[in-house]
């Protein structure tokens, strides 16, 4: 068998085990901490979500998102 052909697994296995380094269980009292309002990706996700929604209604171009219909809002 040539030596230069030689299947290494150290660098795949060194890879897949520091990625899984960064999966971690969250105990059930762990949890209030992280459903805390500042761990929150938006702060006002209802105000966003109504924003996006007027903001697709005013542009008639709404490629990629979900509003259809006329420019009144409407769905």
């Amino acid at each position: 068998m040539n030596s230069s052909i030689k299947h290494k697994p150290w660098p795949l296995l060194m890879l897949g085990l520091s990625l899984l380094q960064g999966c971690a269980a969250v105990q059930p009292w762990e949890r209030g901490v992280l459903a805390k309002p500042q761990m929150a990706l938006e702060r006002t996700p209802l105000q966003s979500e109504l924003r996006g929604h007027s903001y697709g209604s005013r542009e008639a171009a709404g490629a990629g998102s979900s509003a259809s219909g006329g420019g009144c809002g409407c769905y």
